[in-house]
């Protein structure tokens, strides 16, 4: 045993070193156009960030500026796969709206609103999350077919146990409901953007990004991350059953998904849970964990009166208006507790999966 310990400690750093050398090309060999694009807006915004933070704030400008362009081109490209692909309108219509939003962002910071560094440090807290997940393969299976495994220990809890087979790109994703027993003859699989990472990942880099004591962080990012995590495994689960189950095959939805969308009849279920259903609860659920966040957090609010000035024009004081005053600590003001009516909130579900 003694010798056996010694030759595998002396050949260890060999073997670690060939595993990365040939881990590296794996991962690079797989990236798309667009990842690659997407990789170098996220390394333009962490350049910015380090530039700003050695105290270089105007190149850190114009640096973040180009990130932003980049950012937009990046969603530009997405637009052919969420029309025709996803069959989705409302991400369809969002990614069209990046690339002008995302250029007049670069041109704000342009001009000198040196305030949308912050938003841009948060974008870049964003993708350090997001695309490792995204494009690292071993990570991208984990998520997705353990994402699938949850969504499935859901449907059993609801008396539904189809089981697990392989889907796409050869992940154990897929629902394997039998076609000849459910009412479309259908099934839905696990994809990434059913994982819920990239609201985790939009969470996390507003979060990172702020400064506030470590303490709140970490429980502004536990609550938001909790929160998304039961929710889009619950969207996950209605999804995943009312496709197979047809809960939504009555004439008028299938006549949009058919006539006007172009798709099966059978995949009309579907269509109306994910792309109407789920989608527009998302929208809800983002509003309803930030309101949780900014209570924990109130630090965030400062990034998000940029993003409505960049849709906007207007300045916001979100504090003032949800009753948040500032401490020398950055938390809220509890001497000003009499004085504040508490906001109200919303929450629904994340995001769920696509239809085989």
């Amino acid at each position: 045993m003694s010798a056996l310990s010694a030759t595998t400690a002396a050949t260890a750093p060999a073997v670690d070193f060939v595993a990365t050398m040939s881990f590296i090309p794996a991962v690079v060999g797989q990236l798309g156009l667009s990842d690659w694009v997407a990789w170098i807006a996220i390394g333009t915004f962490v350049a910015a960030m380090v530039l700003q933070w050695s105290g270089a704030v105007d190149p850190a400008r114009y640096v973040a500026a180009a990130a932003w362009s980049v950012f937009g081109v990046y969603w530009l490209m997405l637009v052919p796969y969420y029309y025709g692909h996803l069959q989705s309108p409302l991400e369809t219509l969002l990614a069209l709206a990046a690339l002008p939003l995302c250029l007049y962002t670069g041109y704000l910071l342009v001009t000198g609103r040196e305030s949308l560094l912050l938003l841009s440090k948060a974008v870049a807290f964003m993708g350090l999350i997001y695309l490792p997940a995204e494009t690292i393969p071993v990570v991208r299976t984990w998520l997705i077919e353990t994402t699938a495994a949850q969504t499935h220990f859901g449907m059993e809890l609801l008396g539904h146990s189809p089981g697990l087979t392989e889907g796409a790109d050869g992940y154990m994703s897929k629902f394997d409901f039998d076609p000849d027993k459910t009412v479309t003859g259908r099934t839905t699989y696990i994809i990434m953007a059913c994982t819920g990472i990239g609201s985790m990942a939009i969470f996390g880099g507003l979060i990172a990004a702020v400064n506030a004591p470590l303490k709140r962080k970490a429980m502004a990012f536990a609550s938001a991350i909790g929160v998304i995590w039961i929710l889009n495994l619950s969207r996950n689960v209605f999804i995943g059953l009312a496709s197979p189950w047809g809960w939504f095959q009555q004439d008028v939805f299938i006549y949009i998904a058919s006539d006007l969308m172009g798709s099966p009849a059978s995949r009309t279920s579907y269509l109306v849970a994910h792309n109407f259903i789920a989608q527009t609860l998302s929208i809800v659920a983002l509003l309803g964990i930030t309101y949780l966040v900014v209570r924990i957090l109130p630090e965030v609010l400062e990034p998000l009166e940029d993003v409505l000035f960049v849709l906007t024009g207007s300045e916001y004081d979100l504090a003032a208006a949800l009753g948040e005053e500032g401490r020398a600590d950055g938390g809220a003001d509890t001497s000003q507790s009499d004085q504040r009516s508490p906001p109200d909130s919303d929450t629904a579900s994340g995001s769920g999966p696509d239809d085989d």
